[in-house]
């Protein structure tokens, strides 16, 4: 749910502007308000967050689990033995389905090379991001993970 709505929305306002700035915009809006909503509508039990090893939201950042999960999907990536699939993952009494998302040509319009993106979407990301780190991907790169926890 979480990815298909975030994707609707994105793809929506890079039609309406293709610089990226709407979308960019919209994700440094709305992203945590669409989480929350769509975890308030899950069964208990169940939650869904987005994270990343290059974040641009700190509340974001991943924690060990996450960080080992997408280390071996990029070591996969770059051996060619990569598997698309989600993944599911014991931690402790939780278990996490981990979905991956790849980045499209669109994507690089926030987070490919800085110097090729639209000076009003770097000036966006700067001011709603001073730490950002979610930039310098190419296309075919792991971009993030949508993980699904269901507790036992």
């Amino acid at each position: 749910m979480l990815g298909k709505e975030m994707k609707g929305e994105v793809k929506k306002r890079m039609k309406e502007d293709p610089t990226g700035l709407q979308a960019a915009y919209f994700c440094s809006k709305s992203a945590v308000d669409i989480t929350k909503k769509v975890n308030e509508n899950l069964p208990d039990g169940i939650a869904v967050y987005r994270t990343a090893l290059k974040y641009r939201n700190p509340d974001n950042a991943p924690d060990a689990t996450d960080t080992e999960v997408m280390n071996d999907m990029i070591s996969q990536m770059k051996s060619g033995s990569f598997d698309k699939r989600p993944r599911l993952v014991s931690v402790g009494e939780k278990r996490r389905v981990y979905m991956p998302l790849i980045v499209g040509k669109a994507c690089l319009k926030c987070h490919g090379d800085i110097s090729k993106m639209d000076p009003k979407v770097v000036e966006l990301m700067k001011k709603r991001y001073p730490e950002d780190r979610a930039t310098g991907f190419a296309e075919g790169d792991l971009r993030r993970v949508m993980v699904s926890e269901i507790s036992k």
